[in-house]
């Protein structure tokens, strides 16, 4: 006997409404078996994370058992250090003296990583008067938005062994104050005020200067990622899952610039009106900060132990910090590169 065409269709859509209920069980377990991990951010939700945005966009997270939420930063929250400390959020993200600071308080933390082996931080300065070099800091008047760049500015005098004789002037995040004259030099960020700066129609090396401080000899990796030892000793392929999401996002984003810089501006920040020009232009600056200059072939996150027991622990006590703890028991070294090698098998 021959079927319709009518009931053909009916035992198809039959089929295909099994085969969607089927899915959505299939999905609802998947859900189910998700282990929730939250990350605290050390500032507003911006590009400045593409590739966390990336990795939780294209289902990095989930695709390692992984149900990434995080906590936004910003001048009105919790630092990451304190939210990690209380239990609220698993992995944190901090600058290097901050977290040399509160490991020193007495939180038992291990760095496991970073966005930015190399510091954003820097000096803009006018052709009126460049500032080139560390020498060129003394006897001028630098306006700082606040300690830690102050702090960063002193740290760079002192590994140059010159003494402290600058004029520290407090100024506020725009550079607006350089340009009415307020100082010689401000203290700002590759991927900020120097942004601000393009966008008014300055050239660099033209109309203004940056000197960043790295090149100055202040090493300081910046989004340092860092987790208490005992979760990382209770939880190690849990942490490494995570930094495996996070290092394939971060590849993606050096393939795909724009797509960070949209996902900040359009969802993950949709509520902070950021731009996405700005933020496009924030993620393209960032991508020369990935890799630390002195060991090029290590994969996005990872940090160099040469860079970080020289460079960084110099930086630290030029910073005035002492009784250091030894660097393989502040950084875990392996954790990326375990990450690394899991994305080859895969």
């Amino acid at each position: 006997m021959m079927t319709s065409r009518r009931n053909v269709l009916k035992t198809l859509g039959g089929a295909g409404a099994s085969l969607s209920l089927g899915a959505g069980l299939l999905q609802s377990a998947q859900a189910q078996t998700l282990s929730p991990i939250t990350v605290a951010l050390s500032w507003v939700p911006n590009v400045e994370y593409a590739g966390l945005w990336l990795a939780a966009d294209k289902g990095y997270f989930r695709e390692e058992g992984l149900d990434m939420k995080f906590l936004p930063g910003g001048p009105n929250a919790p630092l990451a250090p304190v939210s990690v400390a209380a239990g609220r959020a698993e992995i944190g993200y901090a600058t290097w003296l901050p977290f040399l600071d509160a490991v020193q308080k007495g939180n038992d933390f291990v760095a496991i990583g970073a966005t930015f082996p190399v510091s954003p931080v820097g000096v803009l300065s006018l052709p009126k008067k460049p500032i080139r070099s560390a020498k060129d800091l003394n006897g001028s008047k630098i306006l700082v938005p606040g300690p830690n760049e102050r702090a960063a500015i002193e740290a760079t005098l002192k590994l140059n062994k010159l003494p402290v004789a600058y004029t520290p002037v407090p100024a506020g995040f725009s550079p607006e104050a350089l340009l009415e004259g307020a100082g010689d030099g401000y203290v700002g960020y590759a991927t900020n005020q120097v942004i601000t700066f393009e966008k008014q129609g300055l050239v660099r090396d033209k109309d203004f200067f940056f000197t960043s401080l790295d090149s100055l000899g202040f090493k300081a990796a910046a989004a340092l990622l860092f987790t208490p030892r005992k979760n990382l000793e209770s939880n190690r392929p849990r942490v490494v899952a995570f930094m495996r999401a996070l290092v394939r996002g971060w590849q993606d984003n050096e393939r795909d610039t724009l797509a960070g810089a949209r996902l900040a501006a359009e969802k993950y920040g949709r509520d902070l009106g950021l731009e996405l020009r700005q933020q496009t232009a924030q993620a393209m600056a960032q991508n020369r900060l990935l890799h630390d200059p002195s060991a090029p072939t290590l994969p996005v996150m990872a940090l160099n132990e040469k860079s970080v027991a020289g460079g960084m622990y110099a930086t630290a006590m030029a910073a005035g910090r002492s009784n250091l703890p030894d660097v393989k028991r502040l950084f875990d070294f392996d954790v990326v590169r375990e990450a690394a090698a899991g994305i080859k098998r895969k």
